[in-house]
């Protein structure tokens, strides 16, 4: 049959297949380098425009947009006359300079950004301005890359199982990436030195593809004006189109639901990030690598690829009840493994039980849809470009459809149930074509019309999925709440509500003697019970009574709205601040911790932001008398820059005349590193900084760094005077109710100031923007229990601090009998039963 383009000269079968590991092994460079970018371009961007659901929206669409536009201008804009392998190396030279590009102009653009988004108004235009300079030209380039090499194929059944192996080995390339950039790089190296890492492999695959051009004779096809080929001339076939974006729709919404899920049973760590991708991209390549030889060896692609989005609909039913009926209840106890790598080992075979059949399934579904458009065209560059164009615009979709919707408004439960329902369609659109005879081409043998077997097939589809839908079972409460230890609980607490939002799932519990716990994602991060309420209270009390008439406050972490509440107590407080990302946990802390909190979310005096709190300190234009912080704990993905240097000196900016900052600093599943990479970091910036220990039972449970930038002094005399006056009993009541009896009792507490720590401080621990230690530390330890190990490390260090704190002799005599320190000769107790 004449194609309409003659194909004189160009690449032989027999060059293709000589040069073909070499090809393949560009694709696998290819991958890893722009993994490596994008985890670096994520991270980097999350510092400037922040990490609420809003921003990660916008670079995830920014991201996958780029790859798309690229993909489908690809073919309509670069001629087929040049070389496929030289554009390739064009292509990754791009990436590369735009990587360098974005490395060391960023912070110029953020500099621009801060500006403009603390003048006010809705800076929505402004995220994704920034989104797009920095992310649409490399991420177009990325996109074109494998609709350039396809020009190298043919689209002949041998010819498109190439295409789909190239798409195979760009996702091995993007799992090699993912893991490199998660467990190795980053944890070790700078992101420049990663940048770096990924620079120099797209240079060497830009060599290795100009040195294969050398070898590879291609000759620019001659278009026959006069004799058009029939199939370029037939209609789209916008079923395919419309199934491979309705694949990537469901393919990106299901990996945002199971990311969700899985990171509750995991620990939402970094490396649990990196095993989720890991294991989708896998089953994603296993699937295209069998997709990529069906799809070179089958008369009737379309069929097949209908089955697999039938087949999706099982795979996606399995992985909900997975994910929340079996996995969860596997009786496995995280706290027993003697290893961080043994536990990693067990969360990659739990991802892998859950997400590896359904993302087969989309893999094998991309190169059957090439096999189905290529009977309507001859230039393979368009062929894959717009293919993977719909595919990419429809993971658009469900990533943020997901995301910033679905999950929020019917939970994960009916995420499910949308994505059975939505594979069910896709499937129901290929089939029935293939029945009823829907856009045949020149090139398709032909197939009996059949509206009977096509009216079956529609009513048994609907109603298994209708069916596998009705099965999927909601969220357990109990999983919201207590995450990967659900297991070591033989009895649960009474839970109060469980919800779903967009960016945390959240929950609130009650203990038999009526303790309340509010849980989030998996962890109890705020409770009723004497040692939280002590740390809750503690981050408000010490900078509340350092602060003389402390007027404005700013809270990071709403929590159950015990420290925001506490501020209530202080006569002079005029505004309060509370900034939190998830949506749904201010209203749960007003409905169940009001008797705590002081009733705060309903107070006129309190203002709720709804942002990433690294955003809105940078934005902002007002100062506080007090900055404290409460965020997550920062093993989770993305706390790490609320522990970083370049957060605690946005903090001091923000800081009025006089003004005060205290920030949370656990020391349960944490380990010395990183309790030395917070510390540490803080007293960088804070040379005046200070530490308080929340003890339980004397034991090391966590602790309140607390600064002012000049030096701190603190009379306990003044204090208790203070707390002794008619207008602070409120304060002195709230004191009282979690165990301190005056201001000495709160006092005793104190535990160390940076003049103390300078040898225990190691400084390749310190968590900066452009090494992000802190998140692979505290990721390592996530179930370590060494709390009071660290801190007796650490008040072994401590001095007494003759500048910090002012008293009498005898109050002195007391506070170093009561950190076990020795007492100069001069100074001697004269009331001896005050030391019984």
């Amino acid at each position: 049959m004449n194609s309409g383009v003659s194909n004189v000269a160009s690449s032989s079968p027999t060059t293709i297949d000589r040069f073909l590991p070499w090809a393949l092994l560009l694709f696998i460079g290819s991958g890893a380098a722009a993994l490596i970018y994008e985890v670096i371009w994520f991270q980097l961007l999350q510092l400037v425009i922040g990490s609420s659901n809003l921003s990660m929206g916008v670079l995830l669409a920014t991201f996958m947009g780029g790859m798309g536009l690229g993909s489908w201008w690809f073919g309509r804009i670069v001629s087929r006359g040049f070389h496929p392998l030289i554009v390739y190396a064009v292509l990754e030279l791009l990436i590369g300079a735009c990587g360098i590009a974005i490395m060391f102009g960023l912070p110029a653009a953020a500099s621009n950004y801060f500006s403009w988004a603390s003048s006010g108004g809705s800076d929505l235009w402004r995220r994704c301005l920034l989104a797009s300079i920095c992310l649409l030209p490399p991420t177009m380039a990325m996109g074109a890359t494998l609709p350039a090499i396809a020009r190298w194929m043919e689209t002949t059944p041998a010819g498109i199982s190439r295409m789909g192996l190239f798409y195979a080995f760009n996702i091995m390339g993007a799992v090699i990436g993912s893991l490199t950039a998660g467990f190795y790089l980053l944890r070790n190296f700078s992101l420049e030195f990663a940048t770096l890492v990924a620079l120099v492999i797209n240079i060497a695959v830009a060599l290795i593809a100009v040195g294969m051009a050398r070898f590879c004779r291609y000759a620019p096809p001659v278009i026959e004006i006069t004799n058009v080929s029939r199939a370029d001339r037939l209609p789209r076939p916008w079923s395919i189109y419309i199934a491979i974006g309705l694949s990537g729709l469901t393919a990106l919404g299901a990996e945002v639901v199971w990311a969700r899920l899985l990171s509750l049973m995991l620990g939402a760590t970094v490396y649990t990030f990196s095993i989720i991708l890991a294991v989708f991209l896998v089953g994603l390549g296993l699937g295209s690598q069998f997709g990529s030889w069906w799809a070179g060896s089958i008369r009737h692609p379309r069929s097949l690829f209908g089955l697999m989005q039938l087949l999706l609909v099982a795979g996606i039913a399995w992985a909900a009840w997975a994910v929340t009926v079996w996995l969860p209840i596997w009786p496995v106890d995280v706290s027993l493994g003697s290893s961080h790598w043994i536990n990693v080992q067990m969360d990659i075979c739990r991802a892998a039980f859950a997400m590896l059949p359904a993302a087969c399934c989309w893999g094998a579904s991309f190169p059957l849809a090439i096999a189905c458009a290529s009977r309507y065209t001859s230039d393979p560059g368009r062929l894959v470009g717009g293919i993977s164009a719909a595919n990419t615009l429809g993971a658009i979709a469900g990533a943020l459809l997901f995301s910033a919707w679905i999950v929020p408004t019917w939970g994960t439960q009916g995420a499910h149930q949308l994505l059975i329902g939505l594979a069910a369609i896709s499937s129901i659109i290929l089939l029935t074509s293939v029945l009823v005879g829907w856009e045949r081409s020149d090139r398709q043998p032909a197939v009996e019309p059949d509206g009977l077997w096509a009216a079956l097939m529609l009513v048994t589809v609907l109603g298994g999925a209708v069916w596998l839908g009705s099965q999927v079972p909601q969220v357990p409460a109990g999983l919201i709440g207590y995450g990967r230890f659900l297991p070591t609980y033989p009895e649960l607490p009474n839970f109060l509500m469980a919800k779903e939002g967009s960016s945390a799932s959240i929950a609130v519990s009650e203990e038999p003697d009526g303790t309340r716990n509010f849980h989030v994602s998996g962890k109890v991060v705020a409770s009723s019970n004497a040692f939280d309420m002590s740390l809750q209270r503690m981050l408000s009390l010490l900078p509340g009574l350092v602060q003389s008439q402390p007027k404005t406050v700013l809270v990071v972490g709403c929590g159950a709205g015990v420290t925001a509440g506490t501020f209530l107590t202080f006569p002079s407080i005029e505004r309060i601040v509370i900034c939190e990302i998830e949506s749904n946990i201010p209203r749960a802390a007003g409905d169940f911790f009001a008797t705590e909190n002081y009733g705060v979310i309903d107070d006129p005096r309190v203002t709720v932001v709804f942002d990433d709190a690294r955003h809105f300190v940078a934005t902002t234009k007002e100062k506080f008398d007090i900055i404290t912080s409460d965020p997550i704990h920062p093993w989770v993905k993305g706390a790490a820059t609320l522990y970083s240097k370049e957060y605690f000196d946005l903090c001091k900016q923000k800081l009025n005349p006089g003004g005060v900052v205290t920030q949370w600093v656990p020391l349960y599943e944490n380990s010395p590193e990183a309790a030395n990479s917070q510390i540490g970091t803080f007293m960088q910036s804070f040379p005046h900084g200070s530490i308080w220990g929340n003890l339980v039972e004397g034991a090391g449970y966590d602790l309140v760094l607390m600064a002012q930038l000049e030096p701190m002094v603190i009379d306990i005399a003044k204090w208790q005077t203070r707390l002794d006056q008619p207008d602070h009993q409120p304060v002195k009541f709230a004191l009282q109710t979690v165990g301190f009896a005056d201001a000495f009792e709160l006092v005793r507490t104190y535990s160390g100031q940076a003049s103390d720590l300078g040898e225990w401080i190691n400084e390749k621990y310190l968590n900066e923007d452009h090494n992000l230690r802190l998140q692979y530390l505290a990721g390592a330890s996530l179930n370590s229990y060494r709390e009071d190990e660290i801190y007796r490390e650490l008040v072994a260090h401590r001095k007494f601090p003759d500048k910090l704190i002012r008293t009498d002799s005898d109050t002195e005599f007391q506070l170093r009998r009561a950190w076990s320190l020795n007492a100069p000769r001069d100074i001697q107790p004269t009331d001896r039963q005050s030391l019984k």
